[in-house]
């Protein structure tokens, strides 16, 4: 499972960056709801994770502990369980008539669980690479 983290990192990486627009988006729309500001918060918190989880311990090793890594890896699965689930009550299943701002829920929706599944992915494996005592503490898999 340990070959798919890097493919994983990126493809986490790209997803946060295409929900970080779709969310602010539906921000601007809706005035603020604080459903989409939660997704907001949590796109910017996914890259600032993937900077520390897969950039530090290639460069800035002496920055990077692997406790803090699965600690920052599961705190972000729960924030996208979270946000996952609030969104999808939060916009149900409307019908969407052409409307461009139900499509950019609709895809919020989708993008928000494929990066719950995703984040759930690396931190199960670096909780598995931890069980072994194989914790990073130089250059990772990356």
């Amino acid at each position: 499972m340990e070959r798919f983290v890097p493919w994983v990192h990126i493809a986490a990486a790209i997803f946060s960056v295409i929900l970080l627009g779709i969310s602010a988006y539906v921000v601007h729309v809706t005035w603020g709801h604080p459903t989409p500001n939660f997704i907001l918060f949590s796109s910017l918190w996914s890259l600032l994770v993937f900077g520390y989880v897969a950039m530090a311990p290639r460069f800035a090793p002496r920055l990077f502990h692997g406790t803090i890594s699965l600690a920052l890896l599961w705190l972000t699965t729960i924030f996208w369980f979270a946000g996952a689930i609030a969104y999808s009550v939060w916009a149900g299943y409307p019908y969407c008539h052409g409307s461009i701002w139900c499509g950019s829920n609709q895809a919020g929706i989708a993008f928000s669980w494929i990066l719950f599944v995703l984040f759930t992915f690396l931190a199960v494996v670096e909780t598995l690479r931890f069980r072994r005592g194989s914790v990073r503490t130089g250059p990772a898999v990356v």
